[in-house]
């Protein structure tokens, strides 16, 4: 999953208002008469996702659809062969690929493979909260981009060890979809995302990005610069699969290599550029360096422990971001 400030877009949204309760009782017709599905997936077996997805599809009436699952270039072969299995069920296509292309590359391979006019890119390790999904997608009157948003699941007992987890829920009120609204294009990800795929082809993926985060961010500066319109609607998929914390951490560090690499490109779409933007005296940037080469691997053995403080998470990432800095 792409993400900005690595994991900030997982949201849990809030109750429905008499409006959406409305919108979901009463269907008009659907504006969206043609839709393709597209999933990419690495090591993952997505098989549920995609027979969740489809009697949605088929409940849609006089609507045109495809499931294209793209496999970028797993090394579990026993994911792949289970993956298999997508490929008997109707309008469904699972395309393996046998070298990792990177997170822009796929979905840009998949636009390209897309045969309808509309396209829903989901991420692999999405599940599907309810059978309005699909419905909620082809009657929302927006006609570029549509962006449902994600909803955090899981045990709260059970993950209160786990990093990604509390990361998420400490930020879910920052990212409801009445929020991501007030700063649209800064908001756009591609866990759920709609968009026209002629806009997709004009708009490609930037296939420099190889590696985790930001080519979604990246999207949404260029949909911005171009006048397209995003609209974040409440429909959104859930996420109850969390990486270890030793993964989620390695995962980050690798988010903020891309980061710094492409900073100047997108500068104003981060928080942290914007926070490390506003550190102006040297000398403040230097203690921050400073903490982090002394402290930054025991903070990071508490991150990969049993007991994770986000206020060090924080922490953490500032240091680890200047010193990439610095290293230029």
């Amino acid at each position: 999953m792409g993400c900005q400030d690595y994991g900030s877009f997982f949201v849990l949204l809030p109750p429905k208002t008499s409006e959406t309760r409305m919108s979901t009782t009463v269907s008009p017709p659907a504006t969206k008469q043609a839709l393709s599905v597209l999933i990419p997936t690495y090591n993952h077996v997505c098989v549920t996702l995609v027979q969740s997805l489809l009697p949605l599809l088929q409940a849609a009436e006089a609507v045109r659809y495809e499931i294209i699952v793209a496999d970028d270039g797993s090394t579990d072969s026993a994911t792949i062969e289970g993956n298999h299995a997508i490929n008997t069920l109707p309008h469904c296509r699972y395309i393996v690929r046998e070298q990792n292309a990177g997170r822009a590359a796929i979905r840009n391979f998949l636009a390209r493979e897309a045969q309808h006019d509309w396209l829903l890119f989901i991420d692999s390790d999405m599940t599907v909260p309810d059978n309005l999904f699909i419905r909620r997608y082809l009657n929302c009157p927006a006609d570029t981009v549509i962006d449902g948003g994600v909803r955090i699941g899981g045990d709260a007992e059970a993950l209160r060890g786990n990093l990604r987890y509390l990361y998420e829920k400490a930020e879910e009120d920052k990212h409801t979809a009445t929020q991501r609204q007030k700063q649209p294009h800064q908001h756009l990800h591609t866990a759920n995302l709609l968009i026209r795929r002629s806009l997709m082809l004009q708009h490609p993926f930037d296939e420099r990005f190889r590696h985790y985060g930001y080519e979604d961010v990246l999207l949404g500066k260029t949909l911005r610069q171009h006048h397209v319109p995003v609209a974040h609607i409440d429909n959104p998929l859930g996420f109850c699969t969390f990486e270890r914390n030793p993964d989620f951490v390695a995962k980050t560090e690798e988010g903020l290599r891309t980061l710094h690499a492409f900073r100047a490109e997108l500068r104003g779409y981060s928080r942290l550029l914007t926070l490390t933007g506003n550190i102006h005296l040297p000398a403040i940037r230097t203690l921050i360096r400073l903490f982090h080469r002394i402290f930054g691997r025991l903070e990071r053995r508490n991150l990969c422990g049993s007991r994770p403080n986000l206020l060090l998470f924080k922490l953490y990432r500032l240091g680890y971001f200047l010193t990439l800095e610095k290293q230029r």
